[in-house]
């Protein structure tokens, strides 16, 4: 069998194209519908924007797994595989759910049992843990009803870390597509690294989840105009867990040690999985930890930990100064950071290169958590090559514009009456209304 480079990459493309084209007609829908919640206290966006994006990641999650089924080899993992399948009905439900959530709001502990129900699918249907390594001890088989229960934690615990994370424009989508490809170099190497065919279904899984998010992805970047909600930050958060699960449960530790030449080597291998709920911390440690800090600093304050806050990490950035788009991009970087070092630590945990590697980048990251409000300057031969917010031009019309505008205050232009907010930002349908004042003026004629 040849490495199947071109089909992943077919598979990805598929999946991010046919996501990204039913993002749009999804965003009409939903304001059609009236997915669009009231502004909270504790949301960060200005304007009601259209909810429901996961319905096109959903379709992109079901063109994924059908092109991939007819592919020369890829089309092997649904023949000696039933995971696809129970990703797939898993999937269904939480959709299901995330949708009815997003458009008229479920209760907390509702959809606690909803997400319980959907892991429990997929356990019946042979997506579970079956032994976990333990190090010092060796490979411990699970009788049915722990590698049920321990399923159903690994995946409620992965869907609320991601459902947590989802606060700022495209955090989520691109958090977890940072964690996908991490997870992808793994399970890809496992498979055709060691021709370990039990890894093959994760590396499928890593491939669709990374499509979702990148067609995704351009809708919902700052300003977003739709936003993916419970529907879409809970499927994606399944699909992560659904990876996790069966990479964790399926490989067996003794056949990666023939593969690897000992049990040694199969042990450091097996470093980020040693305990199945140790790969989601290690390739989504951010959300998890933000899920964690929520969780004791709701129930320290004597409040539900499903209650809602602006206690977030993501919340805490823009507090102490960074921007929205700066906020986004630190959290991008400790999620790389973290999930590609515990994949490269899992190749080569001798090597001390790696481990300089990850303190001085870990160093940096320090340093931009720091300096909110430092904001690089490019030299202009060079501001071809940098966003426009990099670009000196950018501010010197942006004091000229400031400069116009002194002493005007907050209220409209003689003439000009403000556009309503439902006709502007994420909420347009159409094009935006951009000369209301001189459309009333000329209609006096």
């Amino acid at each position: 069998m040849g490495q199947p480079v071109r089909e992943y990459l077919l598979t990805l493309c598929v999946t991010a194209a046919v996501t990204y084209l039913l993002t749009g007609p999804v965003r009409k829908f939903a304001i059609a519908a009236g997915a669009m919640p009231e502004i909270r206290a504790r949301d960060v966006h200005r304007e009601p924007t259209p909810r429901l994006g996961g319905i096109a990641m959903f379709g992109g999650l079901c063109a994924g797994l059908l092109v991939a089924s007819h592919l020369t080899n890829l089309k092997s993992v649904f023949e000696n595989s039933n995971e696809p399948r129970a990703l797939l009905s898993g999937a269904a439900l939480i959709w299901i759910l995330g949708v009815l959530d997003d458009k008229w709001g479920v209760d907390a502990l509702v959809k606690l049992g909803g997400q319980m129900i959907a892991a429990g699918v997929m356990v019946l249907q042979g997506l579970t843990i079956l032994w976990i390594p333990i190090p010092g001890i060796g490979t411990v088989s699970l009788t049915p009803m722990q590698g049920t229960l321990l399923t159903v934690a690994l995946v409620v615990i992965t869907i609320n870390a991601v459902n947590f994370v989802d606060g700022l424009d495209g955090l989520a989508s691109g958090m977890v597509c940072i964690a996908a490809a991490a997870f992808f170099m793994y399970a890809y190497r496992l498979w055709y690294g060691y021709g370990i065919e039990a890894a093959a279904p994760a590396t499928l899984f890593s491939v669709v989840l990374m499509g979702m998010c990148v067609g995704f992805l351009p809708h919902n970047m700052h300003p977003a105009r739709i936003f993916m909600g419970d529907s879409g930050s809970m499927l994606i958060g399944l699909v992560m867990a659904a990876g996790a699960v069966s990479i964790t449960g399926q490989v067996d530790p003794d056949l990666l040690g023939e593969k690897t030449g000992g049990l040694r080597e199969a042990t450091h291998t097996m470093v980020p999985v040693y305990i199945p709920l140790l790969l989601p911390l290690t390739v989504i440690a951010v959300p998890v930890a933000d899920l964690i800090l929520a969780i004791v600093r709701r129930t320290w304050k004597g409040q539900s930990p499903f209650a809602a806050d602006r206690g977030h990490l993501h919340h805490r950035l823009l507090e102490i100064g960074h921007s929205h788009s700066r906020a986004v991009l630190i959290m991008y970087f400790w999620s790389a950071l973290i999930a590609f070092g515990a994949v490269a630590y899992s190749v080569n945990n001798a090597s001390m290169w790696i481990v300089l590697g990850i303190v001085l980048l870990s160093a940096v990251g320090l340093v931009l958590l720091l300096l909110p409000r430092f904001t690089p300057r490019t030299p202009r031969w060079a501001e071809w090559m940098v966003p426009p917010r990099y670009r000196r031009s950018r501010y010197a019309s942006a004091e000229a514009v400031a400069t116009a505008d002194d002493g005007a205050g907050d209220e409209p232009a003689e003439g000009r009456e403000p556009v309503p907010a439902v006709l502007n930002g994420a909420t347009a349908i159409g094009d935006r209304s951009r000369f209301v004042g001189r459309r009333k003026a000329d209609s006096h004629h």
